[in-house]
C-alpha cells in the first residue's frame, strides 16, 4: 500500500512529512533523514505521467492566464519540486533557489536599510566578507565583526532598535570555530526583538545541522557544495519559516531575476539525493584525516577531536562533523610544498565536492580580505585545508603522508620507527614571539606590557589651508616628538596625566564609564566616517564633567583618549595609566595635536592587540644605535595604516575637519604630498623619494590661533568671493608642484639652487596665506626679524589654521655667530625658538623584546612613588619594570636622549 502524504503537514513548522500509521496497531517511525533526502515527493504536484524523476520544465514562458506559473523567473514547476524538497529536509516552511550561495546572501542583505547594524562573525568566508563591505560602504549599514565563538563578546553590540541583523557561521570556514547558535539567537531575541538571525549553512547542509530549530529565523546555503556534492552546477538555497521574511524575499528574487534556472533544479534535485551516504562516507574519513595530522603534532581545527574548541556546543546543535578541517604547519612556505606535492587531493577553492580538494585559504578562496584583517582575525598565513571526498581512505591518507614527506614536513624516526613531525626552522623564534602574546589573546602579555611610543610634529611646508579645498600640500616631520607610555594598573581603573598640557591629572573607575552611549567596534572594524556624537556627548557630561572647564586644551585631549578607549576597548577593557610628554611646543601650529593623537591611538591599538609588531628586527647596527632613520619601515604598513587611521579620528574630535596631513606625517615620518578626497583628482598620500635634510628654525609665537575658527573663515571667504579664493588656491598648487618637483630632485638640481628656489617658494606662499586672513601680527613680526639683514631669511606661517608658529629655512652657510645672534634677538622678543631639521622618522615604539633592552638604563626612580602604583608582577614583565616615574619627571631637554637610551626603537 503507498503511504498517504498529510499535505497539510507539508507546510508546518518542523513537521517533516511521514507516512500515516496503516493501522492503530502497528504505527509506522517517522522516516530518517537519509531516506526523506532521496524521498522527492510533492504531494500537490503529482506528475501526470508518474515520472520517477522530476521532469524539466525548461521552459521560460506559461501558456494562460492568472496559471500558478507564467514565467520562469516568477516560478518554475521544476523550481518549486526543489524549494519544497530543501524545505523539507531542512525544517523549513519556505525555500528558494537562487543563482549561488553569494546570491542567496545578497538577496538575504537587501532586507536590510540605511543605518541599519549588523553583527557578524569575524572568521567569515572572503566572498561573505566583501559583500558586507560593500554594504556598509554603500549602503550606511554599519557591520560590526565579532568573535561568535563567546556570546559574551556578541551581546554588547546587540541594540535594541539598531541592530538589525545577526550573521552567524558554524563550524566556521576555514578555522571550524563553533557558534552557540541556540544561545546567540535566543540572547538576540531577548536584547533586540526585531532583530534577524541568520546562519551560513553551507559547512554543514541540512543532512547535519538544521539551524532554523535553534532560533534562527533564516538559513542559507550554497548548494554548490554539499547540497548538489559535485560542483557540476552552481546555486544557492534560502529557508526560513517566517511568512513576513518569506514575502520580503520572495519579492527581491523576482525583482531581481536570479532564480535558479531549470535544468540545475533539476540537477541540484539529483545531487540531495545521495547527500546522506555522501556525507557519511566523507565526515568517515575526515576523521580518519584529522587524527592522522593530530598524531603528527600538527594543530589541527575539525569538531570531531576531543580537544576542538566547542565541541560540546557543536554536539549538541548538530549530527555530525562534516568533511572539512584545516591545520597548521607553522610555515607559509612548507604548506605551499606540502599542497603542490598532493596528487590524488586536487588543488581548488571551494569544497564539499566528491572528489578531496586541498587548498591554502590565505592565497585562494580568502585572498579577497585585506593580509592586515587576516592576521587581526587570527587567520594563519600558513593554514592548509583539506575537504574530503568519498575516495578510498586509505589512498587519501597515503597521498598525504606522501606529500608531507616530500615537503620535509615529517620524517621517519629511527628510534620510534614512525614518521614524526620535523618542526619549521624558526619555529623555536615564533614561539617567543607567541609568548609575548603581540596579537594573541592571551590575558598577560599585552595587558600586562608597558607601551612606550613616540611621534614627531611636523611643518607643512607648502599647500596648509589651501589642502582643505583641495590643493595639494607638502608636510614633513621635524625632529621634536610627543611621547606616550601606557602603564598598567590592574585595578579597574583608567587615568591620565598630560604634564605639558596644563599638567592635567584624571583618573575613572572604568565601570563608570558610558559603556551604554555606544556600540564598540568589532576587533578589525573600521570607525565609520563620522564621529559619535552620542558618545562625545556622553563623554562631556559624564567622565569630563565636573573637570575645570578652564583647560579646554587638556580636556579635548581626555575627551579624544576616552572616545578611543571606549571604542577601541570591546570586551576587554584594559586597567591603565597613559601619560604623555612632548618636546615639540603645544599649540604652535607644529603637528602637537596630530602627534598626541598618534601616541594614543597607537596605544590603544596595541593594548586592544589590533596591530602587531614584527618579530624580532636584525641586531642594532653600531651606526645607528636609535635607529633615528637607519629603523624606517620595521613596523608592518597594515599597523602604521590602522594607527594612522585612529590618529584621525581623535584628530577629528580636536579640530572638526582635519586635512589628514598632520597625522599622516606623525605616522609615516618623512616628507609626503597629500591630497583630499573629493576635488576630481588623486587623493592620498605620495611620498617624496630622495628628500634631503633641511634646516628649520620653528619659532612660536606663543599666540594660539583656533584652527576650527581659521578654516571656517577661508571657507566663508571662498563662499563670497569665489573666483578671487579660487586664483590664490590654484597659486599655492602651483607652488607645491614645483617645490615637490626640486624636492625629489634635489640631487640633480643642486644644494645651492633647491635653497634658493625654496626661499622664493616660501615667501610667495605666505603672502598668500596672507591674502587668505590666515597669518597673525605675531608672525608678521618673525617675519620682519628674520628677513632683515644681517640674516636675510625666508619665513612663512605653518600649520594647518595658521599655528602660532613660523617656519625659517636655514641655508647650509649660515654661521653660529648670526644664528646665535638671531635666537636671542627672537627671544628678547617674547618667542621661543627651535633650530631642528626636518624629514626623521615616524611613529616609534619601543622593542618589547628583551635583547633590545638597555639594561644599564635605570627604569625606577629610587625612592620615587608617583600615582598609579605600578602592578605588584612587575618581574614577570618584559621590560623588569616600569618607566613611569622618570618618563614623568625628567626635563624636556633630558627627555629624548633618555628614551632613545632605553633601548631600540621600531620606526615606520
Amino acid at each position: 500500500m503507498a503511504p498517504i502524504i498529510d499535505t497539510k503537514a507539508a507546510a508546518v513548522h518542523h513537521d517533516l512529512p511521514t507516512p500515516d500509521p496503516e493501522t492503530p496497531i502497528r504505527p509506522r517511525q517517522p522516516y530518517k533523514l537519509s531516506t526523506l533526502c532521496v524521498a522527492v515527493e510533492n504531494p500537490s504536484m503529482k506528475d501526470q505521467y508518474g515520472s520517477s524523476s522530476v521532469p524539466i520544465y525548461q521552459s521560460a514562458t506559461f501558456k494562460g492566464v492568472g496559471n500558478e506559473y507564467d514565467y520562469s523567473r516568477s516560478g518554475n514547476p521544476t523550481r518549486s519540486h526543489l524549494e519544497h524538497h530543501i524545505a523539507k529536509i531542512s525544517s523549513a516552511s519556505r525555500a528558494f533557489a537562487v543563482s549561488s550561495g553569494m546570491a542567496a546572501l545578497d538577496v538575504i542583505l537587501r532586507l536590510l536599510k540605511p543605518g541599519d547594524e549588523v553583527i557578524a562573525g569575524d572568521d567569515l568566508y572572503g566572498g561573505t566578507n566583501r559583500l558586507l563591505t560593500f554594504i556598509r560602504t554603500h549602503v550606511g549599514v554599519t557591520v560590526h565583526h565579532v568573535d561568535t565563538t563567546d556570546p559574551n563578546a556578541v551581546i554588547p553590540f546587540i541594540h535594541p532598535t539598531k541592530t538589525a541583523m545577526v550573521l552567524l557561521e558554524s563550524p566556521t570556514n576555514p578555522l571550524l570555530k563553533i557558534a552557540d547558535l541556540a544561545l546567540i539567537s535566543k540572547e538576540v531575541k531577548e536584547r533586540a526583538p526585531n532583530a534577524i538571525v541568520v546562519v551560513d549553512n553551507t559547512m554543514m547542509s541540512p543532512y547535519l545541522q538544521r539551524p532554523l530549530e535553534h532560533g534562527a529565523d533564516i538559513v542559507y546555503d550554497s548548494a554548490t557544495k554539499y547540497l548538489s556534492g559535485h560542483h557540476d552546477l552552481m546555486a544557492g538555497m534560502i529557508t526560513c519559516n517566517r511568512d513576513d521574511l518569506a514575502k520580503q524575499i520572495a519579492f527581491t528574487i523576482n525583482s531581481v531575476g536570479n532564480a535558479l534556472t531549470p535544468i540545475d533544479c533539476f540537477l541540484l534535485l539529483r545531487g540531495v539525493k545521495t547527500m546522506a551516504v555522501r556525507m557519511d562516507r566523507q565526515q568517515t574519513t575526515s576523521q580518519l584525516v584529522a587524527t592522522y595530522l593530530y598524531s603528527l603534532g600538527f594543530k589541527v581545527h575539525y569538531p570531531g577531536l576531543a580537544d576542538h574548541p566547542g565541541r560540546e556546543i557543536h554536539q549538541r546543535i548538530s549530527d555530525g562533523n562534516g568533511a572539512v578541517l584545516s591545520f597548521e604547519t607553522g610555515d607559509k612556505e612548507l604548506s605551499e610544498k606540502i599542497v603542490g606535492s598532493t596528487r590524488l587531493w586536487g588543488i581548488s577553492v571551494s569544497f564539499g565536492c566528491v572528489n578531496s580538494l586541498i587548498s591554502m585559504p590565505c592565497v585562494m578562496s580568502h585572498a579577497s580580505i585585506d593580509p592586515a584583517i587576516r592576521a587581526a582575525r587570527g587567520l594563519p598565513e600558513d593554514l592548509i585545508r583539506l575537504c574530503v571526498g568519498i575516495e578510498d581512505p586509505s589512498d587519501l591518507l597515503d597521498d598525504l603522508e606522501r606529500a608531507l614527506i616530500d615537503a620535509g614536513a615529517i620524517a621517519l624516526s629511527a628510534q620510534q620507527n614512525k614518521y614524526v613531525r620535523v618542526p619549521p626552522a624558526h619555529a623555536v623564534l615564533n614561539k617567543a614571539v607567541e609568548q609575548l602574546a603581540i596579537g594573541s589573546s592571551s590575558s598577560k602579555g599585552v595587558v600586562d606590557q608597558e607601551w612606550f611610543v613616540s611621534a614627531p610634529g611636523k611643518v607643512i611646508l607648502f599647500g596648509e589651508h589651501a589642502v582643505v579645498h583641495g590643493v595639494t600640500a607638502i608636510a614633513a616631520s621635524v625632529d621634536l616628538r610627543c611621547y606616550g607610555l601606557a602603564t598598567p594598573r590592574n585595578d579597574g581603573k583608567l587615568s591620565t596625566r598630560f604634564i605639558d598640557i596644563d599638567n592635567f591629572e584624571a583618573e575613572w573607575d572604568i565601570d563608570s564609564l558610558p559603556w551604554s552611549a555606544s556600540a564598540p567596534l568589532g576587533h578589525n572594524e573600521r570607525h565609520p566616517e563620522d564621529l559619535d556624537s552620542h558618545l562625545i556627548e556622553a563623554i562631556q557630561t559624564g567622565p569630563l564633567g565636573n573637570l575645570d572647564t578652564d583647560k579646554s586644551q587638556a580636556r579635548n585631549a581626555a575627551l579624544a583618549f576616552l572616545y578611543m578607549y571606549i571604542k577601541l576597548a570591546n570586551v576587554h577593557r584594559p586597567s591603565v595609566h597613559f601619560a604623555v610628554r612632548a618636546t615639540l611646543p603645544v599649540g604652535a601650529g607644529l603637528g602637537s595635536s596630530a602627534s598626541f593623537s598618534t601616541c594614543a591611538a597607537t596605544s590603544l591599538l596595541l593594548l586592544s592587540q589590533r596591530i602587531t609588531l614584527p618579530s624580532i628586527p636584525p641586531p642594532i647596527s653600531a651606526d645607528h644605535p636609535h635607529l633615528h632613520h637607519h629603523g624606517r619601515h620595521a613596523l608592518e604598513k597594515h599597523s602604521a595604516e590602522e594607527a594612522n587611521r585612529w590618529a584621525f579620528i581623535a584628530e577629528k574630535i580636536l579640530h572638526g575637519n582635519p586635512s589628514g596631513v598632520d597625522n599622516s606625517v606623525a605616522v609615516f615620518g618623512g616628507a609626503l604630498t597629500y591630497n583630499r578626497p573629493g576635488f576630481g583628482k588623486p587623493s592620498g598620500m605620495e611620498s617624496i623619494q630622495g628628500f634631503g635634510s633641511l634646516r628649520f628654525l620653528l619659532t612660536n609665537s606663543k599666540i594660539p590661533r583656533n584652527t576650527k575658527k581659521l578654516v571656517a573663515g577661508v571657507g566663508l571667504m571662498k563662499q563670497e568671493q569665489p573666483e578671487y579664493v579660487g586664483s590664490i588656491l590654484d597659486a599655492i598648487e602651483n607652488i607645491s608642484a614645483q617645490a615637490k618637483r626640486s624636492l625629489a630632485d634635489s640631487s640633480e638640481f643642486g644644494r645651492d639652487n633647491l635653497l634658493r628656489d625654496l626661499s622664493v617658494m616660501i615667501n610667495e606662499n605666505h603672502k598668500h596665506l596672507v591674502s587668505l586672513g590666515v597669518s597673525h601680527p605675531s608672525l608678521e613680526t618673525i617675519r620682519e626679524k628674520t628677513a632683515a639683514p644681517p640674516y636675510n631669511l625666508s619665513t612663512k606661517l605653518t600649520g594647518a589654521g595658521g599655528g602660532g608658529c613660523a617656519v625659517t629655512l636655514i641655508p647650509d652657510d649660515f654661521s653660529e655667530a648670526l644664528m646665535t645672534d638671531l635666537l636671542s634677538e627672537l627671544v628678547e622678543c617674547g618667542f621661543d625658538p627651535y633650530l631642528t631639521s626636518v624629514g626623521g622618522s615616524g611613529l616609534g615604539i619601543l622593542s618589547p623584546y628583551p635583547e633590545h633592552r638597555n639594561t644599564n638604563v635605570t627604569v625606577n626612580a629610587p625612592g620615587q612613588v608617583t600615582p598609579p602604583e605600578t602592578p605588584d608582577e612587575t618581574a614577570d614583565r618584559i621590560d623588569g619594570g616600569s618607566f613611569q616615574s622618570l618618563f614623568e619627571t625628567k626635563s624636556l631637554s633630558e627627555l629624548t636622549g633618555w628614551a632613545n637610551d632605553l633601548g631600540k626603537w621600531l620606526y615606520v
